[in-house]
């Protein structure tokens, strides 16, 4: 007797198919096109949650890197004094300080000068 496998594939497709709803035209109609549009999409999620922690790293080193050289600092001599200081903050933490909190993060540029000596 053989091995039927009409009810695997019909819940693989009905998958596939319920995930592309409101996809336009035939991509979200018939199940070829679909299943292609389904993986891309994957595909697409997959580098984007890669890009966006690029982007967010960008964007907060571009904040440090101006709320430093408003203090008379640039962004690498910051990020060199305060590893030399023993400091670990985080650029994320550091951006959010320039952006929020400047008197704090005015503070740490002090300090960041005293440890290179400027």
């Amino acid at each position: 007797m053989r091995v039927k496998n009409a009810v695997n594939a019909k819940k693989k497709r009905k998958k596939i198919m319920k995930a592309v709803k409101g996809y336009r035209g035939a991509l979200s109609r018939r199940y070829r096109l679909a299943k292609q549009a389904y993986i891309k999409a994957k595909k697409h999620a997959y580098v984007g949650r890669k890009l966006k922690k690029r982007d967010y790293r960008k964007l907060w080193i571009t904040r440090i890197n101006i709320a430093a050289r408003n203090e008379g600092l640039k962004y690498n001599e910051l990020i060199h004094g305060l590893k030399i200081s023993g400091i670990n903050i985080n650029r994320k933490m550091l951006a959010e300080l320039a952006v929020n909190d400047p008197e704090s993060f005015k503070e740490y540029v002090n300090i960041a000068k005293q440890a290179i000596g400027k």
